[in-house]
């Protein structure tokens, strides 16, 4: 490895600064030159790297040992570490792996001359982006930069196209839970509640955020199927015969025919075709049982029921909580999944739990 950077320069000028250094919350700083660590305990190391990071224009920062490292993690915003695998006490992975606890973010390239005891599958297993071994050229370890900053770009395109993606479902749930809601006004409002219900029920359970998100999604769209119900139907204020129960049922298959059609990354239709389902196999439109219900439709049941009960409707007045969940525990384990039940009391009755809360 040379020991010095005298006469090097960059073979696409204009191409200098690699990667726009970002901010916790993505965004980029303004006009700030990326922020390159290196950490090794050999000082010559450090000075030709430290030279280096200035011909290609990046800041460097320079560390001895893990702790001085750690320590500027702390203080400083680093983009980038560039560190010795073999040092004196905390070695290059222990650094890795306390740093990345706190800044996950920050990507690690790892360089040494002799480790037998971590190979470059473990090295990259552990988290670090990158690896080079010793002796190396300073064009190797630009090479190396340059691959991490596309690889990161290439990152945020994708998070931006993500977002735009969600959105855009978000907008197709919302104007199909809008186009019911104009058909029906006793039920407005209805699908937010429930969604609101639907996800403390799920985060209760300890589900994963993205399938609470779908969850919520769900909600807003678990009544679409009334689009095929004749208004006068929907809002009539006496008991329905059995012929007007029938047409009711229906809207659970019509639901999932609307959004079958429809790509969702989440299996929406199936339930919005199941929410009314019940666990002793008494529900409708499938007669499903148990664990044959999907989760999510188990909790929309669930959150369906408590908030219609607490609502006025055309055919009768609203309950009072106390009932209703006197209503759920009664059925727990009979036509309600008894885990959502659960979660379901402990959110009324120990969280404080409020529709609109």
């Amino acid at each position: 490895m040379p020991d010095s950077v005298e006469g090097l320069s960059c073979p696409n000028p204009g191409m200098e600064v690699f990667y726009t250094p970002s901010r916790p919350d993505g965004a980029p700083y303004p006009d700030v030159l990326p922020s390159v660590l290196v950490v090794d305990d050999d000082d010559q190391y450090r000075k030709i790297l430290l030279n280096y990071l200035k011909v290609i224009r990046c800041a460097g920062r320079s560390a001895a040992n893990a702790t001085e490292a750690l320590k500027i993690l702390a203080q400083e915003r680093i983009d980038l570490v560039v560190s010795d695998l073999k040092m004196e006490g905390m070695d290059g992975m222990e650094l890795l792996q306390a740093a990345h606890q706190t800044y996950p973010q920050v990507p690690f390239i790892m360089m040494t001359g002799y480790a037998p005891e971590y190979s470059y599958e473990a090295i990259i297993n552990a988290g670090a982006s990158d690896f080079i071994a010793k002796p190396f050229s300073l064009g190797e370890l630009k090479a190396k930069i340059c691959r991490i900053q596309q690889e990161k770009d290439l990152l945020q395109q994708l998070q931006h196209s993500l977002t735009r993606v969600k959105k855009l479902f978000e907008n197709t749930v919302g104007a199909l839970a809008s186009t019911l809601e104009q058909r029906d006004p006793y039920t407005a409002g209805h699908q937010n509640r429930v969604g609101d219900l639907a996800c403390a029920i799920a985060r209760e359970m300890g589900l994963p955020e993205e399938r609470v998100e779908a969850l919520r999604l769900a909600a807003f769209v678990h009544d679409i199927g009334k689009v095929g119900i004749p208004a006068e139907l929907l809002a009539k204020p006496g008991k329905l015969t059995p012929v007007e129960m029938s047409l009711i049922k229906v809207h659970c298959r019509v639901g999932f025919d609307i959004l079958k059609t429809i790509e969702f990354p989440w299996p929406l239709a199936e339930m919005v075709l199941q929410h009314h389902e019940r666990v002793n196999g008494s529900g409708y439109p499938l007669g499903l049982k148990g664990p044959m219900i999907r989760i999510e439709a188990r909790i929309l049941a669930v959150a369906d029921v408590v908030e219609a009960m607490c609502s006025h409707r055309p055919y009768r007045p609203a309950l009072e909580l106390s009932d209703t969940l006197e209503e759920i525990s009664k059925n727990r384990g009979v036509l309600y999944d008894g885990e959502v039940v659960d979660a379901c009391l402990r959110l009324f009755r120990e969280k404080g739990f409020s529709f609109g809360s």
